[in-house]
């Protein structure tokens, strides 16, 4: 069992955006395709997977008009810190998302360098297994290095801190959605409580 067993997350269509600005800063209208979150006991949480008209994509904790009650952490969440998507290459149908962390505060900030060891102790060792089972899917630096690192979930590395990304196939519509609730969300619910902390758990070497 992996902490996304404690979740319910659906697909709930598609709504029109307004004019906003965009992660670059560009103003545009777009499409977001809504994700609904259930944790049992607490109040529904809602994603927006945003493809703008300007080309840009990117996923958010969705801020209603009304927000329920919350501790302020997980409120201040809401419209914050954005994950882009990105074409690994133009017209390329291999699609990124970069492994940033949000770091839980009242004023959430963001981390974006971790070994992979530490990356793994966020997120989530199962989790991070799990999701790059799909097919396509893979954890690896963002960028290429000069000096390559080697991202193994069998034997994380915990020596160079490096941006990590999640690479996935243009139709997979949930991976990027599930990586976004590992490092922008689950920190914070982990955070006030609605979560249990991670146990570091390194893997089992054969």
């Amino acid at each position: 069992m992996t902490i996304m067993d404690q979740f319910v997350l659906r697909r709930d269509g598609l709504v029109p955006k307004g004019v906003a600005a965009t992660c670059s800063g560009a103003r545009c209208g777009g499409t977001a395709l809504v994700w609904r979150v259930r944790l049992e006991g607490r109040p529904e949480l809602t994603i927006h997977d945003t493809r703008w008209e300007n080309g840009e994509r990117d996923l958010v904790l969705y801020q209603p008009a009304v927000v329920p009650e919350m501790p302020a952490p997980l409120s201040n969440l809401h419209n914050r810190r954005r994950a882009g998507v990105q074409e690994t290459a133009p017209g390329n149908e291999e699609l990124r998302v970069m492994g940033w962390v949000a770091v839980p505060g009242d004023r959430p900030t963001v981390k974006k360098t971790f070994t992979t060891a530490d990356f793994v102790e966020v997120c989530g060792l199962d989790e991070l297994r799990e999701l790059t089972s799909r097919p396509d899917v893979e954890l690896d630096t963002a960028f290429v290095l000069a000096d390559p690192v080697h991202v193994d979930l069998d034997d994380p590395q915990d020596t160079v801190a490096v941006q990590h990304a999640l690479f996935f196939p243009e139709e997979d519509e949930r991976t990027p959605v599930v990586f976004f609730l590992l490092s922008r969300v689950m920190p914070t619910l982990r955070h006030i409580g609605w979560l249990p902390k991670p146990v570091r758990r390194m893997p089992v070497r054969s």
